[in-house]
């Protein structure tokens, strides 16, 4: 099933860019991605598998990150200094990028829909739900975690590579991901390390900026700890997670389950910080039934 290609939308001050797939008159389906990692996480071949299943699939870059707008003029927050708890230089909040992704909703004329989000983009699809509750139909969140410091935290490689410098070329920043999914990835499932040159390539031609990933990040770490007010969603709910996954413990997703009612959790033994080919389908289908179970 072919894409719509890139589109634009505006969203308050900022610009998406935003592709589709499947028949617009199915149920939404939004994707929402991570931390440095642009729309093309979501490879084309699982969008077009959750649209042949019957849905409308939206996947689109953040603010900060591919094709949608950078804030250049914001510069590049020293992670160390706001790790230390000085935030005075953190341009915007993970909730600015939830007001994001509502605002592509408005663009796209879609009332609600059910929202799928992945590490960082797990946390704005919690925050969607928690802030305009009326746009979402269902949520999926994916290796993320609820914001309490106490539950999933990286271990220490994990938190090396999310904190090494940044490449100076394409050469480099090809190979840097290569590394980081060597020790983030998952260990039960096959290293496809052409596909993953490949779209590591394909993301530094499309638009590189450490700078931006930097203020993506600086957003992740001022973001207050939502485990009381996840309590307060009522949409039915899925949390999965890698049993694995050495950038955000497993117990990210165990307390994120725990803290939202009647929300269905699903470990998968083998996968890390990554969606595993292997494990497509079974997403999907988890997907498909609960997107069938809200309606």
């Amino acid at each position: 099933m072919q894409s719509s290609g890139i589109q634009r939308a505006r969203a308050g001050d900022v610009e998406i860019a935003y592709e589709t797939f499947g028949d617009a008159g199915d149920p939404p389906v939004l994707l929402v991605m991570g931390l440095a990692t642009q729309m093309i996480g979501w490879p084309d071949e699982f969008c077009a598998g959750l649209a042949g299943r019957g849905h409308f699939v939206i996947r689109f870059d953040n603010r900060d990150i591919g094709l949608s707008t950078h804030l250049h003029a914001a510069g590049a927050p020293d992670v160390l200094t706001v790790m230390g708890g000085d935030t005075s230089a953190v341009p915007y909040a993970l909730t600015d990028l939830a007001d994001d992704t509502v605002g592509l909703l408005d663009a796209l004329g879609i009332d609600s829909a059910h929202v799928v989000g992945a590490s960082m983009g797990g946390m704005i699809a919690q925050l969607v739900a928690l802030r305009a509750p009326e746009r979402v139909r269902s949520l999926t969140s994916i290796m993320s975690t609820t914001g309490d410091p106490s539950v999933g935290a990286p271990n220490e490689a994990a938190l090396g590579v999310l904190l090494a410098a940044p490449a100076i070329d394409r050469e480099g920043a090809v190979q840097r991901v290569v590394d980081t999914y060597r020790v983030i990835g998952s260990p039960g499932f096959e290293f496809d390390e052409p596909a993953l040159r490949d779209r590591a390539g394909l993301s530094f031609d499309r638009a590189y900026d450490p700078a931006g990933v930097a203020r993506q990040l600086a957003a992740i770490l001022t973001t207050h700890d939502r485990t009381r007010d996840l309590k307060s969603i009522d949409v039915p709910t899925l949390v999965i997670h890698g049993a694995d996954d050495a950038l955000v413990n497993v117990s990210g997703g165990r307390a994120t389950a725990a803290a939202i009612p009647g929300a269905e959790l699903l470990v998968v033994d083998g996968m890390g910080h990554d969606l595993p080919r292997e494990v497509w389908q079974e997403i999907t289908e988890r997907i498909t039934a609960l997107v069938a179970r809200a309606g």
